[in-house]
């Protein structure tokens, strides 16, 4: 979270809409050096939270674009708000795509750095495995997956049930056949794209379309995308529901995320935009956590199992893009998630 005179700053460049760091120092109520408030617009420029232009004494600072959409957010308070108390965007943003996230970054230089390093350990412990061994710990990291995203989406599987099941095809007695198969589908995906690594390079809606296909066989889920309005439990945004703007919205995407040089910023981005737009009647959170991976693994990267996060916190982060398009807590999530899956696995 940001530290009250960092929040003090922003708020007050934020009324101001431009303005000198002379007038940040004269209009904020914390008493700070004007060398420290200078190194305090220093960092919030570098992460991302305000603007500059101009040089000199005609040096402006301004709200970055990008503020709403990585500003920290206390998701506890955010929650304490009932879900018709709640101030949000109903509708669906495409400028939140084309706009926003096509010319800034989600991460801060800092964010990078620390995945950078976390990546490293993980190629130097992948440098000494055998294949073997390198497949038998992708196979562990597969079948956590394949529970945690099916969790997810509220199947009951424990964790040592989906191993035996994926491991030796016995179901679990007293669950229902929908949900092993979409565990047994997910393991499909999984396997799929670690036979097939380049396959969703570049992103587009096909391929995307290709992963739902394998996630929903044998599930009563449509195919293809959606044609009929969805809701979404726990919130009053509403997505799209026109198949051409559906359509649209996931080309943009595509192309905003095949534009973007960071593996980790297209990993975020597939996880969240894809369940955003909702293209499909079910399976959408499923398809981007296989999509998101497959991107990652392209590039030689670690995958995620998820494992450890917390289904209704997952759902949380997820809602409050929705409805803030705000991607703070999710981008958190990413982050803790990319450190557990290098420290647990490989």
């Amino acid at each position: 979270m940001l530290e009250e005179r960092e929040q003090q700053i922003i708020d007050f460049v934020k009324r101001a809409d431009e303005c000198s760091s002379k007038e940040v120092f004269e209009g904020i109520s914390t008493s700070v050096s004007y060398a420290t408030l200078k190194r305090i617009l220093t960092k919030l420029i570098a992460e991302n939270y305000i603007e500059v232009k101009g040089q000199g004494k005609g040096t402006k600072y301004s709200i970055s674009s990008a503020y709403e959409l990585i500003q920290p957010i206390d998701i506890n308070k955010y929650y304490e708000k009932e879900i018709d108390e709640r101030k949000i965007n109903t509708s669906f943003n495409l400028n939140i795509i084309t706009e926003v996230l096509d010319e800034n970054s989600v991460f801060t230089a800092n964010e990078l750095s620390k995945l950078s390093e976390y990546q490293k350990i993980y190629t130097k412990n992948v440098s000494r495995l055998s294949e073997m061994e390198y497949k038998k710990e992708l196979e562990r990291l597969a079948i956590d997956l394949s529970w945690k995203s099916s969790q997810i989406e509220g199947n009951t599987y424990s964790l040592l049930e989906t191993e035996r099941l994926l491991k030796e095809k016995e179901t679990a007695a007293g669950k229902t056949k929908e949900e092993a198969i979409m565990l047994l589908n997910h393991k499909d995906a999984l396997d799929f794209i670690i036979d097939n690594p380049d396959y969703l390079n570049p992103l587009s809606v096909s391929k995307i379309e290709d992963i739902h296909s394998i996630l929903i066989k044998e599930l009563a889920v449509e195919r293809n995308l959606r044609k009929q309005r969805v809701g979404i439990t726990g919130t009053n945004y509403r997505p799209l529901d026109n198949e051409f703007q559906i359509l649209e919205a996931l080309r943009h995407t595509c192309e905003v995320i095949n534009r973007k040089e960071s593996a980790f910023e297209k990993a975020l981005l597939t996880l969240v935009l894809i369940s955003y737009i909702q293209p499909f009647m079910d399976g959408n959170k499923r398809t981007a956590r296989i999509v998101s991976n497959a991107i990652l693994m392209n590039e030689n990267y670690c995958p995620l199992s998820f494992r450890t996060v917390d289904s209704i916190d997952y759902k949380k982060a997820m809602l409050l893009f929705y409805e803030q398009n705000n991607i703070s807590t999710f981008k958190e999530i990413f982050i803790n998630q990319f450190e557990f899956a290098v420290n647990t696995y490989f």
